[in-house]
């Protein structure tokens, strides 16, 4: 079958052997459409650090860095068959979204960086049935693939349960920050103020409805929640940190005033720390935020499929399998591209 392989940083578009049969509680899949994740960038010219990064945290996966890798946890796909002694949920040919992760007789897997099990880069995928949601009638492969990125920033919002008053900062207006922006607006929440040195992520941060977008190179953050009356007497200030660069984290401890809170949604793969005597001296709620429940999951869909989350302005393009290694170059420069969908005939 056709696939989009990792190999030492190298991603080649080639034949490979289709996946391991299902087994109970899975499923086979045809895939549909699949997202490039921000994820899938880190990782493939730092699968070790991603890896041992796991691990350090007690997440430890079985896959080797120096093996061939098909990414691809953003899917919509097409179910086909099921493992023997699966009482079927989902009937064959229903379209799915759904969580990616999958539990074997080799043990826990992540869909998308597995060896064994390849993910949604790949023509045919092996799924958890339980873990799969109907995509409702009318909705594109390509949007309801946009579901589990905007999960995320479901969740890093249900973790941050704003109360309102509140002037809220998302610093970092790529997916992460788009899908945080996105969660907040379809909660009636803001004013929600999108930071972004680039200007054409500020654009996209207005289209999924930002209230306001500011170039910190022009408005430093510590002055956009000045501006706003934000701080111990006035509405709270709230800032979520999305670039998953390095020290960044720090940079809006060092923003916040006193009593803000700090949601750190994008992970930063390298080594940082966080001024404790600062955030103790300013009494600042942190927090972190990773992926999602299976309920804001389906809540996601729902709201994609309702118009609620407007995910197709995210979407900047569409590519085969073939045109995969050129997308992932292309998503580097944040003035052209938010997402790209992987598209299979």
């Amino acid at each position: 079958m056709r696939a989009v392989v990792a190999r030492q940083g190298v991603l080649t578009c080639e034949e490979i052997e289709p996946p391991p049969a299902p087994g109970e509680g899975q499923v086979l899949a045809r895939t549909l459409a699949c997202g490039i994740c921000g994820t899938d960038l880190h990782a493939l010219g730092h699968m070790h650090g991603f890896l041992e990064g796991l691990q350090r945290s007690g997440s430890a996966l079985a896959t080797d860095p120096d093996q061939p890798v098909v990414f691809g946890h953003e899917f919509c796909a097409e179910i086909l068959d099921h493992g023997p002694g699966t009482a079927p949920r989902l009937k064959a040919g229903t379209r799915v979204v759904g969580l990616p992760y999958l539990t074997s007789a080799f043990g826990a897997e992540y869909v998308g960086y597995s060896n064994r099990y390849p993910g949604g880069f790949a023509e045919r995928m092996v799924l958890t049935e339980k873990l799969l949601f109907e995509v409702p009638n009318g909705l594109s492969a390509e949007l309801a693939a946009m579901t589990e990125p905007f999960a995320v920033g479901a969740h890093a919002v249900a973790r941050a349960n704003v109360q309102p008053p509140a002037v809220i900062c998302v610093v970092g207006c790529g997916p992460i920050g788009l899908a945080v922006i996105a969660a907040l607006k379809a909660r009636g929440l803001g004013p929600v103020i999108g930071l972004d040195f680039s200007p054409g992520r500020r654009r996209f941060a207005e289209l999924l409805g930002a209230d306001e977008v500011v170039d910190p190179a022009v408005e430093p953050l510590a002055a956009v929640w000045a501006r706003h009356g934000a701080g111990k007497r006035g509405p709270r200030a709230v800032g979520f940190e999305c670039t998953g660069r390095a020290g960044m984290a720090q940079t809006v401890v060092a923003a916040l005033p006193a009593n803000g809170q700090l949601v750190v949604v994008s992970n930063a793969l390298e080594a940082s720390a966080i001024d404790q005597v600062m955030a103790f001296n300013k009494e600042l709620d942190i927090g972190f935020s990773l992926n999602y429940t299976p309920a804001e999951f389906r809540a996601t869909l729902a709201d994609i499929a309702e118009g609620r989350i407007d995910a197709g302005r995210a979407l900047t393009g569409a590519v085969a399998p073939e045109g995969v290694a050129d997308a992932f170059k292309a998503l580097n420069d944040p003035e052209r591209h938010a997402k790209i969908i992987v598209k299979f005939d």
